[in-house]
């Protein structure tokens, strides 16, 4: 069946469509979204929900309404300035970019002039609060990267203002996580009724996804960093022991110990109220916590993240008994001095040599981002790759000297093509206008449905892409590896679930615009 954008009309007229074709999903999704009901939006990165919320925004202005559009950081929020700029047939100057650089009176004036505002929902919850803003003129809020609208975070209240008054509510996100209670908090918290959930697999999806193949690749620990957690594991299950010893611990041997079984041992400790017994047992744990973090970087990052990482804890001016003695402890010294002749010999993790290999055999001509925890493992294995000659550049947060302006400059450097490869932390994951690439790399398993659909949609878009995730044997790896299987998995069927549920029991006009009525 061809769709075409006159299938909304009229609400097409206010869109820009030049050059667009209309997709089916966008069609189904903005019918439903168009029968009033406030909707949840779930759809891989990169299939346009952008392009849902303008036409969402359409009806609103069509209908004599204001619309609200928010995004949780100001680099998306003036990236959907922009787009809104392009798509919308009206005035410049009736959209508005509010942001803390505006000061509060003349913000109160633009917002009141406007009929489309895009913010950080940061910057609304002020405005409102401090009454420079009202939503009463306004007919649909946009809630993107929805997943965030939980707890105490601003969307949750300018969520429950729009229920108050009616107002329809639509959320976005790529995915809003794995586990049915905070899905349930965050229908909830936006007073979802309707919820649209797609993946790459939908019928209405799959002809507009070009495709990816997805590989692991296992790779194994070099002698090096099976010498130093060789020496590290004895010191780590003493520690873990001294807390089984006390009943602090289920676990005897800390390989069979899940990692949130580790903080909840934390969690229980600090609600001991005996002094004595507490400070032991505490004692025990921050030497196990700071220990096992050291042992899962040289087993899964590298030895340079390794040592980086003592090199942190030894720079603090204060320090704990326990770290104290953990960096005193005669076997961690001998760990921390095989790390060091391993690096001073141009050892590191042989998952750093796997991706220069891969690199070289896709050829210089190919884009690709590698997704990587920690900014130590980032700085090595971007001088690793400029070394092998690869061209590569890290993209990471705000802080230790990178500035909003540094991550602008690199982000168009590599859109230009002036480096085929980014490094990148977490923030390149969500939301940043990050163009498609050839190929998407785990640099490792992240046990997240919502970060494992962010990142793999970076690349497929436009033409067939490949991810590849690096796992090595023997580590957490491999235990993350399942769990984001089943994770997301579970989130797709946790949301059909629920979809369906709500279908049954439709409301047809918003319920909460029946409260007004």
């Amino acid at each position: 069946m061809d769709y075409s954008w006159e299938d909304i009309s009229p609400y097409n007229v206010i869109v820009n469509t030049t050059g667009m074709d209309a997709r089916a999903y966008q069609i189904n999704i903005l019918k439903s979204i168009y029968a009033g009901r406030n909707t949840l939006v779930v759809l891989p990165t990169g299939l346009g929900k952008t392009l849902i919320a303008v036409f969402a925004i359409s009806k609103s202005l069509y209908e004599g309404k204001k619309a609200l559009m928010l995004a949780p950081t100001r680099p998306l929020s003036e990236q959907h300035y922009d787009s809104l700029l392009k798509l919308l047939k009206i005035n410049a100057t009736d959209i508005f970019l509010a942001t803390g650089s505006v000061r509060g009176s003349k913000r109160q004036e633009l917002e009141s002039a406007s009929r489309v505002v895009v913010a950080t929902p940061q910057t609304i919850y002020n405005d409102m609060i401090k009454g420079r803003l009202s939503l009463s003129d306004f007919g649909i809020v946009i809630f993107d990267e929805c997943h965030k609208a939980v707890g105490k975070y601003s969307y949750t209240y300018i969520a429950n203002e729009c229920k108050e008054r009616g107002i329809q509510v639509l959320g976005l996100t790529a995915s809003p996580g794995s586990d049915q209670k905070r899905i349930r908090e965050l229908v909830a918290a936006l007073g979802i009724e309707k919820i649209e959930a797609r993946s790459s697999l939908d019928e209405d999806v799959s002809p507009y996804v070009m495709g990816t193949s997805t590989r692991t690749v296992y790779v194994e620990k070099s002698e090096p960093i099976k010498a130093i957690t060789a020496v590290l594991k004895p010191v780590i299950d003493e520690h873990l022991h001294n807390l089984y010893k006390i009943g602090m611990s289920p676990f005897k041997e800390f390989e069979h110990m899940p990692k949130g079984k580790l903080i909840e041992i934390g969690n229980n400790i600090s609600k001991i109220e005996a002094k004595n017994y507490r400070f032991n047992a505490m004692f025990n744990y921050v030497y196990l916590l700071n220990l096992v973090h050291a042992y899962d970087l040289i087993s899964t990052e590298g030895i340079y993240p390794f040592l980086n990482y003592f090199e942190s804890l030894q720079s603090r001016e204060k320090k704990s008994r326990s770290l104290e003695s953990m960096l005193k402890n005669a076997e961690v010294k001998r760990a921390i001095d095989i790390a060091m002749h391993a690096a001073a010999a141009g050892e590191e993790h042989p998952k750093m040599w796997m991706i220069a290999d891969i690199l070289r055999q896709q050829g210089a001509s190919k884009s690709t981002i590698i997704f990587v925890q920690y900014r130590s493992t980032i700085k090595k294995l971007v001088d690793i790759l400029n070394g092998e000659g690869i061209s590569a550049m890290a993209f990471v947060g705000k802080n230790n000297g990178v500035t909003q302006e540094m991550q602008s400059s690199t982000l168009e450097k590599f859109r230009s093509g002036k480096f085929k490869v980014l490094v990148a932390s977490s923030i390149g994951e969500e939301g940043l206008d990050i163009p498609s690439v050839d190929m998407v790399i785990f640099y490792e398993p992240i046990p997240s449905a919502i970060r494992n659909i962010q990142r793999k949609g970076r690349t497929g878009r436009f033409r067939f892409g490949e991810v590849m995730i690096l796992v090595t044997r023997g580590t957490k790896d491999e235990a993350y590896l399942m769990v984001s299987r089943l994770k997301e998995k579970r989130m797709f069927d946790i949301l059909r679930r629920m979809g369906a549920s709500m279908d049954r029991n439709p409301y047809g006009q918003s319920q909460y615009r029946q409260k007004k009525l």
